[in-house]
């Protein structure tokens, strides 16, 4: 597992990074932004309410979901 950015590197800018990384992957609808999140009720595509964290429950969803379409989430996000 690759350690976060943020505790390599301790900066503002880090935080930055990381924050701009789930913002693009919430627009593009990517990994677990790519399903609804069952404890928060955002809709797919959009950040979990807590901030700079993704619920364990979305992931679990996702990961059930992706075991199904055996695809490249980012492949098949425009035919949902």
């Amino acid at each position: 597992m690759i350690a976060p950015l943020s505790t390599v590197i301790s900066s503002p800018a880090a935080d930055a990074a990381h924050d701009a990384a789930h913002e693009t992957a919430a627009r593009f609808r990517q990994g677990a932004y790519s399903v609804a999140c069952p404890t928060c009720h955002v809709p797919a595509g959009m950040l979990c309410l807590a901030r700079r964290s993704i619920h364990a429950a979305r992931r679990d969803l996702y990961r059930l979901n992706s075991k199904s379409d055996g695809l490249v989430p980012l492949l098949v996000g425009r035919t949902r």
